[in-house]
């Protein structure tokens, strides 16, 4: 987000009330630069001060009003007098109108005159302008894309209709004369304007099915006539680089979406079914704010854990879960805390989801020999400080990171397990003996992801017994060798118009962080390992499971009971 006030002026505030030094804005200010971030998206990240102060604070200084589109109920009629193009281009949204018909609009700079007076001639009419934070004005142009998405409902089933029913065409012509470029132009924005991460073209016996995952859960959206498909096929074959005659293999690619001023990159993968080809599309912004280690969820004493470990200049950092629990986005994360101006920072990935300035970033190419061990084989003869490799699969890649880790490196990686201690027993699967395990590991972090309590409808009530028989059960069978703590009060989203009625928005992590202290150390090098006897040690020396991490997130009005039990028992 661009900064609306001069930054001395925001540095002398934030001097004045004493929530940063002059020498530490100074150094957040170069770093943003240096990393082409905006600098109050460093400051919340970098725990300075939080996001919604920040707002407040910079809105008096312009002397204007703050607004927050999450909260404030937003009229779709007023927004759609500007279009798309120029809401996003100016980064402006109107969202109200004053009796004497003067327009309340967001903006990311109420500062910039010539924007206001644009507005003006426009409008026709008189403008109040309100500082709006970048999060703000993306829930005012997710409307474009709601409207956009009932056109394109709209735009397909009348096509759709109007040629299926002519007399003189075949289903094939039909199919043909489809404006599809606009469907798949209009099937993307509408994705991302419904924070989707995934979208799914299913073809089934008689129709198409598409669906798109929103904070993980998969939603339908449309059904078609299946006679559509190869159109649709092509077209995004077409624009990934793929060969659109080949139909019997699994195809991956990738191509980049514009909406206006924003960029999002697609993976596409391409796989035979019994009726057809399944695509499926992964959304990725191709350019993503720093988020800090307390925005994905971590709590401030794991969290300082984490920062500590860091510091240390060898060993190795491991994020572990599931496919689909955020151990990328973790990895990034802790990159992104790592890129400093002092060190030789590179990854090998499979794929670059995220473009990081001064990161050195490859991406893994079997077909040219160029596999996680082979990259990282290579990087070490890079003179790298810090190696990230995007997931260990192999012995063989699990073998190179262990000597990396050893010879001065801090190297990051992720791994497939269930918990934090599990990863133990995985490194030792992969071929690493005890006493190297023991030696290279600094700090596990395991974690799942669940959905947020939509702020907008949020409801507390009280701690049912039925809750307390299946927190209970859970303690039992994780082993927990302690009472059962019951949070006194849950919350829970009634569901609304900004969380369309699921009672959710966005998601964050529950972790578990295991540190591998000495007293760990001397369990993994231990000739009568014990998993149950790691996981104990781990417990006595602070760790909490993802299970009581969620719990204290119940707590806390972050999330449900319901999502904690549901992504636990997955």
């Amino acid at each position: 987000m661009k900064l609306p006030i001069p930054s001395f002026q925001l540095k002398r505030r934030l001097v004045e009330e004493n929530l940063i030094t002059p020498d530490r804005f100074d150094a957040f200010y170069a770093e943003a630069d240096r990393k082409n971030q905006s600098i109050l998206d460093v400051l919340v990240s970098e725990g300075v001060v939080e996001s919604e102060y920040l707002g407040d604070l910079v809105a008096k200084m312009l002397g204007v009003g703050r607004v927050n589109l999450r909260l404030h109920p937003i009229n779709k009629d007023l927004v759609q007098l500007l279009s798309e193009e120029i809401a996003r281009q100016r980064q402006v949204i109107i969202f109200g109108r004053e009796q004497d018909g003067t327009y309340d609009v967001a903006m990311a700079d109420p500062s910039d005159l010539e924007t206001l007076e644009f507005l003006a001639q426009h409008l026709k009419a008189r403008t109040r302008p309100f500082l709006a934070m970048s999060e703000d004005l993306n829930r005012g142009f997710a409307i474009y894309g709601y409207e956009l998405g009932k056109d394109f409902k709209k735009l397909i089933e009348e096509n759709i209709h109007a040629s299926l029913q002519s007399q003189t065409k075949s289903a094939e012509e039909a199919a043909a004369d489809l404006p599809v470029a606009a469907i798949v132009d209009n099937l993307l924005s509408f994705a991302v304007a419904s924070r989707a991460s995934d979208v799914h073209l299913e073809v089934l016996e008689d129709q198409m099915l598409i669906r798109y995952r929103v904070d993980g859960i998969l939603h339908e959206v449309l059904s078609i006539p299946k006679i559509i498909h190869p159109a649709l096929l092509a077209r995004l074959k077409l624009l990934s680089g793929l060969k659109i005659d080949e139909h019997f293999k699994p195809q991956d690619g990738r191509f980049r979406h514009h909406i206006v001023n924003q960029i999002v990159d697609v993976r596409v993968s391409i796989m035979p079914t019994f009726y057809g080809e399944k695509i499926e599309m992964r959304l990725l912004e191709s350019s993503q704010k720093p988020l800090s280690l307390e925005e994905l969820g971590l709590l401030p004493q794991p969290a300082t854990l984490i920062r500590t470990n860091l510091k240390k200049t060898y060993g190795m950092v491991l994020s572990c879960g599931p496919t689909g629990s955020g151990k990328t986005t973790t990895l990034y994360a802790l990159i992104n805390i790592l890129n400093k101006p002092h060190v030789n920072l590179v990854t090998i990935e499979d794929p670059i989801e995220y473009n990081m300035r001064y990161v050195n970033q490859t991406q893994i190419n079997p077909q040219a020999g160029v596999t996680f061990a082979s990259g990282l084989r290579a990087f070490l003869r890079q003179d790298p400080n810090i190696i990230m490799v995007g997931e260990i699969r192999d012995a063989e890649t699990a073998n190179i990171a262990v000597q990396a880790a050893l010879t001065g490196h801090l190297l990051m990686s992720s791994l497939h397990t269930n918990d934090a201690p599990t990863a133990v027993p995985r490194l030792f699967d992969l071929g690493i003996p005890p006493f190297l395990v023991a030696s290279v590991l600094n700090v596990i972090v395991a974690q799942r992801l669940v959905r947020r309590i939509c702020p907008t409808c949020i409801s507390s009530e009280e701690m049912k017994p039925e809750y307390k028989q299946v927190i209970q059960s859970q303690f039992n069978e994780l082993g927990l060798e302690k009472e059962a703590y019951f949070p006194k009060t849950v919350y829970r989203g009634k569901g609304c118009n900004a969380c369309e009625g699921s009672g959710y928005k966005g998601r964050l992590g529950i972790f578990e962080v295991l540190e591998v202290s000495e007293g760990i150390k001397k369990i993994i090098t231990d000739s009568h390992f014990s998993l149950d006897t790691l996981r104990s040690e781990a417990r006595k020396a602070g760790m909490k499971t993802m299970f009581e991490d969620g719990l204290e997130k119940a707590e806390l009005a972050l999330t449900t009971l319901e999502e904690v039990m549901r992504v636990i028992r997955e």
